[in-house]
């Protein structure tokens, strides 16, 4: 009897981890990627001797990779060469402190009293942050928790308070630290999310415990080794990967059980118990599949492969983007010996930042701004005596309502720039010798994420409570979704952790429906 066929649409980590799950549990595997390149937003620039991660520059939580090539019985180390950073991040201040975040209890103190912290205070909301990731972990992220109803089911009435469900991510931290310094430097581990601290539920305080329980991370070479790696047991496990090969639909059919059926086309909604028969390409070639995962975002793959009517769209007004980014790239003739690996530059009035992003969706005129100098851990990513600069301060996804234009970006760049030359990076455009800079649009158009998101779906107290979307369709039985828009949301190991979870779905689902 012939392997059941996957189809899966598009090779960011989630869907990479989807098809090597699938793959070790006896699937037939085949991803179509728009791109040249595997890894969706896990990219890599390289010019004139600099090497750049476009996307995710940081690794937590190796473990939940580990498990991928666990599941071939292989050793992670033998594919994807890794190692611990000190310290975790450097943060400025507008007014001239410098704090590092480092994971070790003596360190932190000695950080904490620099600001006028007490040690203890720092060690409370760390307790805190341990309790919440553990309970979080138990559920949402390892059972794959997709619904109020698995929640209710999981973790029983009585448990709900210890989520600290009445605060905000930042009246969480407000409780336990009591400097501007500290509040902003663990506000904004919402970073990892794209969402606002005053918006986000508090028990997204469990972020912290990420780094200061399991470490920070770097791949040698740069952390599109990941993708490298991966591909390599891809190759092992027999998945076939077509790159240049865009998803233009999502063929529906009634199809029965273990088969694809046609394409009914008649413009009809979809009945109880309609299937998906496969998915067309951009040259109008139908691949036929038992079962689609779309590692393209919920809301445009319903909007833009299986064209849904408005009313089902509405219903998903809730999965909003998360936020989107200036992504700039500098390479430099010189160093700047007072960065580390990672960085932040805090805006001056962090509560009005968060609210002029996440509010009012306009561009921050004091932003927050993440900054990457992998040159100072890896000295191959840079010539002799340079240094390659990632740049990324979080700005709002594109609004139809209140639309930016490319040159409207490229000013904010200009001020993005201004602000660091302020604090400390000397005449800094003086030293770039080459330039790279994607906008919200750019970001929309290499990847079709929702709106220029960079995240997937925002995580809002209020909107959604940080849920996000399920990862099996509502509307056809084998299709399902995995990366940030849905369950547990976004970052490089919670999309690793979705893709594992949706094929043990997808398994449970095909035995039950044999």
């Amino acid at each position: 009897m012939s392997r059941k066929h996957v189809a899966v649409i598009g090779s960011g980590l989630g869907g990479l981890s989807a098809a090597i799950s699938l793959a070790q549990a006896g699937y037939a595997v085949t991803i179509h990627e728009k791109n040249g390149r595997i890894g969706g937003k896990l990219n890599v620039l390289r010019e004139r001797g600099y090497s750049f991660d476009l996307g995710p520059s940081i690794l937590t939580l190796p473990h939940i990779f580990e498990r991928l090539f666990e599941g071939s019985g292989r050793k992670m180390s033998d594919y994807i060469p890794i190692r611990p950073l000190r310290p975790h991040w450097r943060n400025f201040f507008e007014d001239g402190t410098v704090v590092d975040l480092v994971p070790e209890p003596e360190g932190m103190a000695a950080e904490a009293r620099k600001v006028g912290e007490d040690p203890a205070n720092v060690q409370r909301f760390l307790k805190y942050s341990a309790d919440l990731y553990d309970l979080v972990n138990k559920g949402y992220f390892e059972q794959g928790l997709d619904t109020s109803k698995d929640f209710a089911r999981f973790y029983g009435f009585w448990t709900f308070a210890q989520f600290d469900l009445l605060r905000t991510m930042h009246g969480g931290v407000k409780r336990f630290l009591k400097t501007r310094h500290m509040q902003d430097v663990f506000d904004y581990f919402i970073k990892y999310v794209g969402s606002s601290a005053y918006h986000a539920p508090a028990f997204m305080n469990c972020l912290p415990t990420i780094q200061f329980r399991y470490d920070l991370w770097y791949v040698d070479g740069g952390l599109y080794g990941i993708a490298l790696g991966l591909q390599r047991l891809m190759d092992e496990l027999g998945v076939v990967v077509r790159l240049n090969s865009e998803v233009t639909e999502i063929r529906v059919g009634s199809a029965p059980p273990g088969g694809a059926g046609p394409a009914r086309g008649d413009g009809r909604a979809p009945m109880r118990g309609d299937r998906v028969a496969g998915i067309v390409t951009r040259d109008g070639a139908f691949h036929p599949a038992d079962i689609v995962v779309s590692n393209m975002e919920v809301i445009p793959a319903y909007e833009t492969l299986l064209r849904e009517d408005a009313a089902f769209l509405r219903s998903l007004e809730r999965l909003e983007p998360a936020c989107s980014g200036l992504v700039l790239e500098l390479g430099l003739d010189c160093q700047y010996p007072q960065l580390a690996h990672h960085n932040f530059f805090y805006s001056e009035h962090q509560r009005a930042h968060f609210h002029t992003v996440f509010r009012r969706r306009q561009l921050p005129p004091d932003p927050t701004i993440y900054l990457v100098a992998a040159s100072k851990t890896d000295p191959t990513v840079a010539p002799p005596g340079c240094d390659c600069l990632k740049i990324l301060p979080h700005i709002p996804y594109m609004d139809d309502a209140h639309p930016l234009t490319r040159e409207d970006y490229l000013a904010f760049k200009e001020r993005v720039v201004d602000k660091l030359e302020r604090m400390g990076l000397r005449d800094l455009r003086k030293h770039v010798v080459f330039e790279h800079c994607w906008t919200p649009l750019d970001i929309r158009a290499q990847y079709y994420s929702n709106k220029g998101s960079i995240y997937g779906v925002v995580s809002d107290r209020f909107k959604n409570l940080a849920f996000k979307a399920p990862k099996q369709s509502s509307r056809y039985p084998n299709l399902f979704f995995v990366g940030g828009s849905v369950n547990p949301g976004g970052g490089m190991p919670m999309v690793v952790l979705c893709g594992q979870n949706v094929a043990k779905q997808v398994a449970a689902w095909d035995r039950s429906s044999a």
